[in-house]
Order: C-alpha cells, then sequence, then structure tokens
C-alpha cells in the first residue's frame, strides 16, 4: 500500500495527456530547476520545423493560387485595398488583447497565482500561442507550456489542472454556440446566406450533442477518485484502475463547473473568450473587404468555425488544414473561390505567421521570468533557514 504522500500525488495528477508532465509537483530535489516541459527548443526540432513551414508556405502562399480556376488570385492580391489590410493588423491586436484578458479571467483569480501580472500573462499567453501554432494536436502545446509556467509560478499541481479545463472550455463555449446558432439560423432561413446541409444544419446537431455532454459531466463529483478509495481496495488492480480512470470525468467536471461559474457571474473571462474569436472573424471579414464584398455575417461565422477544425489534424498549427477548411466552407457556401482563397491566406498571416515572432520572444523572456520566480523561492527558503 503506498504511503499517504504517493496516495495524494496520483490523485492530484491531471488526466490531461500531455499536461501531466507539465502539472505535476517536482521531485524531491528538482523544485529550484524550472524545467520547460516536453516542447524543448533544440536546432534539430527547429530545423524540421523550419522546412516544415517553409514547405506549408510555398504550398499555400505560391502554389494553391496557380490552381485551375484561380487565375484572378494575385490580381486580387495586386490590388487589395491597404487600409482594410491596415485595419486587419489592428484587429489581430484587439485577439491577442482578448486572450490575455481570458487568461488572467481564469487564472490570476486563483490565490495562488500572485506572482502573474499584466507583464507576467502577456508573456506567458504568447508563448502559448505560439507554442500552439509550432506544435500539433488542436493547441496541446500551448497548454502544456502555460500549465508548466503556472506551476513554476507557485500555483497548487490540481489548481492548474482545474483551471487549465476551465480555460479550454471558456475558450470554446463560444465555439460552439456559434456554430449552434448560426448553423440553425442559415438552415431555417432565420439569417441571410445560403444553408448547405453538411455545413448548416449537421453541424449545429453535433454540436449541440457536444455540449449537452460537457453539461452533464458537470453533475460527475469532482472527488469521485475519493469515492471509489474502497472500491479499488476490495477489487484490487481492477479498483485501482477504475480510480484511475475516474480522474479524467471528476477533474473534467471540476473544469466545468469552474467554466460555468464564470458564465454564471457575467466575469470578463468568458467577454474574453467571445472578443478573442470575434476580433478573428473581424480580421477574415478586413481581408474579404480588401479583395472584394464579404459574405452575409452568418455565413462568415460559420464557415470560420467550420475550417477552424483544421486545428485537429496531426500539423503544426493545423497549418494547410485550416486554410483548406476554411476556404471549402466558403465555397460550399458560395463564395467565389479566388476571392476565398485570398481572403483566408491574408486573415492566416495576420493570425497566425505574423504573431510567431512576438510569441518567440516572449517565450524566452518567459524563461528568465521562471528563472527569477525560482532565485526568489531560494532566497526565501535562505530566510527561513537563518531565522529557524
Amino acid at each position: 500500500m503506498k504511503d499517504a504522500p504517493e496516495r495524494n500525488r496520483i490523485s492530484a495528477e491531471p488526466a490531461l495527456g500531455p499536461l501531466q508532465e507539465a502539472v505535476n509537483p517536482p521531485a524531491a530535489g528538482e523544485a529550484d530547476e524550472p524545467r520547460p516541459p516536453s516542447l524543448e527548443v533544440t536546432p534539430r526540432n527547429v530545423a524540421a520545423l523550419a522546412i516544415f513551414l517553409v514547405i506549408s508556405l510555398a504550398a499555400l502562399y505560391v502554389l494553391l493560387p496557380q490552381l485551375t480556376g484561380l487565375e484572378d488570385t494575385w490580381e486580387r492580391i495586386r490590388t487589395g485595398r491597404p487600409e482594410w489590410l491596415t485595419l486587419g493588423v489592428l484587429l489581430t491586436g484587439g485577439m491577442f488583447a482578448g486572450y490575455v484578458a481570458m487568461f488572467r479571467g481564469v487564472f490570476v483569480r486563483a490565490e495562488s497565482c500572485s506572482r502573474i501580472g499584466w507583464r507576467e500573462s502577456y508573456q506567458i499567453t504568447m508563448a502559448g500561442l505560439a507554442a500552439s501554432r509550432l506544435f500539433a494536436a488542436g493547441g496541446a502545446g500551448g497548454l502544456v507550456l502555460t500549465a508548466w509556467a503556472l506551476r513554476r509560478s507557485g500555483m497548487r499541481p490540481r489548481e492548474v489542472a482545474d483551471k487549465t479545463l476551465a480555460f479550454l472550455i471558456l475558450t470554446y463555449f463560444p465555439y460552439v454556440v456559434a456554430i449552434i446558432v448560426c448553423g440553425f439560423g442559415l438552415h431555417f432561413g432565420l439569417f441571410a446566406g445560403p444553408a448547405p446541409l453538411a455545413f448548416t444544419l449537421i453541424p449545429a446537431v453535433v454540436a449541440s450533442i457536444v455540449l449537452a455532454i460537457g453539461l452533464l459531466i458537470a453533475l460527475v463529483p469532482t472527488d469521485l477518485q475519493r469515492r471509489l478509495e474502497g472500491f479499488a481496495h476490495r477489487k484490487g488492480r481492477l479498483g485501482r484502475f477504475a480510480q484511475r480512470a475516474a480522474n479524467l470525468p471528476a477533474a473534467s467536471s471540476a473544469g466545468m463547473r469552474d467554466a460555468l461559474e464564470h458564465v454564471r457571474s457575467g466575469d470578463p473571462a468568458l467577454l474574453g473568450a467571445i472578443t478573442f474569436w470575434a476580433f478573428q472573424i473581424a480580421v477574415l471579414w478586413a481581408g474579404f473587404h480588401a479583395f472584394g464584398q464579404a459574405p452575409p455575417l452568418g455565413v462568415l461565422v460559420q464557415a470560420f468555425f467550420i475550417g477552424m477544425l483544421g486545428n485537429l489534424l496531426p500539423m503544426p498549427g493545423g497549418v494547410g488544414g485550416v486554410e483548406g477548411g476554411m476556404i471549402a466552407a466558403l465555397v460550399a457556401f458560395g463564395v467565389n473561390s479566388g476571392l476565398a482563397v485570398v481572403a483566408v491566406l491574408v486573415y492566416r498571416a495576420f493570425t497566425f505567421w505574423l504573431p510567431l515572432v512576438p510569441g518567440l520572444i516572449a517565450y524566452f523572456q518567459l524563461r528568465k521570468t521562471i528563472d527569477l520566480w525560482g532565485a526568489e523561492r531560494r532566497a526565501e527558503r535562505t530566510r527561513q533557514a537563518a531565522t529557524a
């Protein structure tokens, strides 16, 4: 039988896959060595990533516009209106401001998060966004980096897990709601624009089911693992497996409850999530106006969110998947293919490629900040030892 500290450590492990390493407390003797998560920047993975991104850029911005039927794309780019492109750059700043506001609304409320001010919030969010763009799996890289930074700030492991889930839920809550509202609205003629079944009614139904399941998860007891302790002792290996498996629904329930509390209380974190998505859509809208006319708002929003599903593809930042999905959705709604291509490429240039440089700078700034936190902890322990 494991001793009490070991049991506590296991029960605090978040069932978040790649977050586990970043969230778990350091072993004895490691507290002073702030190890980054397994997203370490090395010459080898930087070179591989750079090659992939160069090939992707060439495919997206050179080869794609040369495809049959898109001959007018480069002409559109040459005749683009600079005032709308400038507006797109400014709107991109609003997107990141919303993301920082959401981060602070969720994490900085935590009692053990006193070290994180606006400067640290900017560093964590921008570095996390860069990681989510440079690594695959729907932004998992950004979540791992964020969890690692929060642990090094002094936040408790289980609190990091619960807050990270709440942050993730709040981020995608407007996403799901928008697909439901626009999907049903377009299908039943409440919003202007075409209504292809595969891009309106079906996604709206699927999103409704996902939302219902998410709300039902909040009914799971957050201490489900503790409640299964007796069962684990009686049933041996099977019981221990069941107790560990209970970690996922219990942690998900805690995250969902936290997120719902933000929604019920009208917390600014939800406004930050809405701002984050709304400004991205506004950048795409400005991209359309730079080269032509934007489609109806309902169509623009629905095609945008369906295209964003490309982030789930196992490619860094969903490169290629998001562009292809968004362009395909817009064309399905009757948007001119050449106009859709150039507007989406401009949108991705502003919201994906442009922030990579400040994001990487923020990552190295964050490393220095975490080193400073480590030095402060060592100095505090030295003072405590001297007065003991």
